[in-house]
């Protein structure tokens, strides 16, 4: 038995993706969904299994008949969902209401519910969000019910508001594996046995790191499991270390370097650290050469010649103040200090 387990898929997200890129995410997000149908299909898996957050926020009705449709195409794969906490139950949800093919099984009832496939000799439980936040753990007591030799259960959650889940509570279940949702980094809490997916997309600029789906294989009541990079973009943090003989133009042309090394694709929030010279200011409105910066923040530091300033104000507070912090070594506490007075003391002079 073949499987792919995928979550937080958060169809109809907007994200932030830079001034070349914002209008096309909420597109590649359905379009990342769509590739991974087409996975289904040629590898013939058996199961998709879609771990809640389906979509971002309440499904619209056109939306879940285009992933009907999508779901259709499969020849073999059977679909097996929850809702998680962004797509949840509400009274007057679609899900409700929505037809779904032959081949999707929803599991959206607010207690633990049951999909059987004999023919693959494996059930899959699950069970639905009702409401925003669920802070019991209503995992605790979910054990399978022994329908089938293999026995699979779908879980959104693990924050103090969404479903608290520790390691020894879900193993004591007795679960062959468990298919997690919520978290949008990808984790192993048990090799091979419960794993999150993460996100298939990154939707949000604290999304950072690689992507994608599991990949599982069951044979004679052993899983194997990989995950495979998926996501078309990478939110990146990047550092961008300056020195005080760098130009401006030489640290837009060494930003536009590291984004070339570290892909054009991805999109990235950038923070300039280390010391910059004194009269230099770096304009980071002009930095984004490839339109795929959300933001740029100046925490360089100007590299103050403290001999030539303690020189200069030797009779007055800055003066002495640089000479009480004179032979301390750069990366000691006390050079910070000196370093942090002196740039005080000196916005203090120009006022």
């Amino acid at each position: 038995m073949r499987f792919i387990h995928t979550a937080d898929l958060h169809l109809g997200a907007r994200p932030d993706a830079g001034k070349n890129n914002s209008g096309n995410r909420e597109r590649e997000i359905w379009e990342t969904f769509e590739r991974l149908i087409g996975v289904c299909e040629k590898k013939q898996v058996d199961l998709l299994l879609i771990a809640g957050d389906m979509f971002h926020r309440q499904p619209l009705l056109r939306e879940l008949k285009e992933v009907n449709y999508l779901f259709s195409k499969l020849t073999r794969t059977k679909v097996v969902m929850i809702a998680g906490n962004h797509d949840y139950m509400k009274w007057d949800s679609y899900y409700r209401t929505f037809q779904w093919n032959q081949n999707v099984y929803p599991l959206f009832g607010d207690r633990l519910q049951c999909a059987e496939f004999p023919e693959l000799g494996t059930a899959v439980y699950g069970l639905s969000y009702h409401r925003r936040e669920i802070k019991d753990n209503v995992y605790e007591k979910a054990k399978p019910w022994k329908k089938q030799k293999f026995e699979i259960l779908l879980a959104h959650g693990g924050d103090e508001k969404h479903i608290p889940v520790n390691k020894a509570s879900l193993l004591s279940l007795g679960y062959d594996y468990i298919a997690m949702g919520h978290i949008h980094k990808p984790g192993v809490v048990e090799e091979n046995r419960i794993l999150y997916a993460g996100a298939l997309e990154p939707i949000d600029k604290n999304d950072t790191g690689v992507h994608g789906y599991v990949y599982g294989k069951v044979s004679e009541g052993r899983v194997k499991t990989e995950f495979v990079p998926f996501a078309s973009r990478e939110y990146i943090h990047m550092k961008l270390q300056v020195n005080k003989e760098m130009t401006n133009l030489e640290a837009k042309e060494l930003l536009k370097k590291k984004i070339q090394e570290m892909g054009v694709q991805n999109i990235y929030k950038v923070v300039l650290t280390g010391f910059r010279n004194e009269y230099t200011t770096f304009d980071v409105d002009t930095m984004d050469d490839y339109g795929n910066v959300l933001e740029i923040v100046d925490e360089s530091r100007p590299a103050y010649r403290f001999d030539k300033l303690k020189e200069e104000n030797k009779d007055n507070l800055l003066g002495n103040y640089i000479e009480a912090f004179s032979g301390f070594p750069k990366d000691s506490v006390e050079y910070m200090a000196l370093y942090e007075g002196v740039e005080a003391l000196l916005e203090t002079k120009r006022g």
